[in-house]
């Protein structure tokens, strides 16, 4: 596909972004203009909805409906829109910070309601906005500003997570395996429910330097080493799958959304009355 058949969907005159030269959220926001793109979605009927930090700047450089809200409540203020217009495409793009700290809560109960929404979790498994703060993401024993002797926490897995949420479609790529990302995107679009799509992706200016990995196509060539499909990683050892990230569909599920549920009980009032 030709990068000119994009460009519709962009706000040229916000452009150049804040990102830094190499950042991989730039491949994740092409990714998702692309599955819109295929998919040929109309973006007068798409609402993206961001909340705080780096790759939350996304809503501003793309030409939907778009909201970029208050630190850790894209989730809820996307749940509003959806509710308010059932018919829209609502999608959350926000960094492991933004959705998994602060605004934890929401994520979890959204992937609770099964509402309908599509949210990408771009996972750069540090604070790149704010000056490379640990996040809930961050791995044990990695360096960050606030750790710099090692973290002691154990992350989250976003895609255990989701799924022990509630979450009806469930995917993990990195920024190296673009085609999967696009098609992993496509399909949560397409789902009904809450669909979670986590895209592991570089910020070589804080995780990549402090842990002496490297700059982007660094970065880029670390995810492609240690990644592994979850196919392939059925048939490995806890101990051979230590620091590596597992890519793939993990969960699939057609379930009632939170408007069939509700559109139900309206229609039982309704009959009482």
């Amino acid at each position: 596909m030709k990068v000119e058949a994009l460009l519709d969907y962009l706000r040229s005159e916000r452009w150049p972004t804040i990102w830094c030269p190499g950042c991989g959220n730039g491949i994740v926001l092409k990714a998702f203009l692309q599955a819109v793109h295929e998919l040929g979605l109309s973006k007068d009927k798409m609402a993206a909805v961001s909340g705080i930090g780096c790759s939350s700047r996304a809503t501003g450089y793309i030409d939907f409906n778009t909201l970029h809200t208050l630190h850790g409540r894209a989730v809820a203020f996307a749940t509003g829109v959806k509710l308010a217009r059932p018919d829209f495409h609502v999608v959350v793009l926000g960094g492991d910070g933004d959705i998994l700290a602060i605004g934890g809560n929401h994520f979890i109960h959204a992937c609770r309601r099964n509402i309908d929404l599509t949210i990408i979790v771009f996972n750069n498994m540090i604070y790149g906005m704010t000056g490379g703060q640990v996040s809930p993401t961050t791995p044990v024993e990695k360096v960050a500003s606030t750790a710099p002797f090692g973290n002691t926490e154990p992350p989250f897995d976003t895609v255990k997570v989701a799924i022990a949420a509630g979450a009806t479609y469930v995917a993990r790529a990195t920024v190296y395996h673009y085609p999967l990302l696009v098609q992993y995107i496509k399909r949560a679009l397409s789902h009904r429910g809450t669909a979670v799509v986590e895209a592991v992706t570089n910020c070589h200016t804080y995780y990549g330097r402090y842990n002496r990995i490297g700059d982007a196509s660094q970065m880029i060539e670390y995810f492609k080493k240690n990644s592994v499909t979850l196919e392939r990683a059925k048939n490995v050892s806890a101990e051979e799958l230590k620091d590596k990230i597992i890519i793939g569909e993990f969960h699939v599920e057609d379930k009632p959304t939170f408007h069939d549920r509700y559109k139900k009980l309206v229609e039982t009032i309704s009959r009482k009355e």
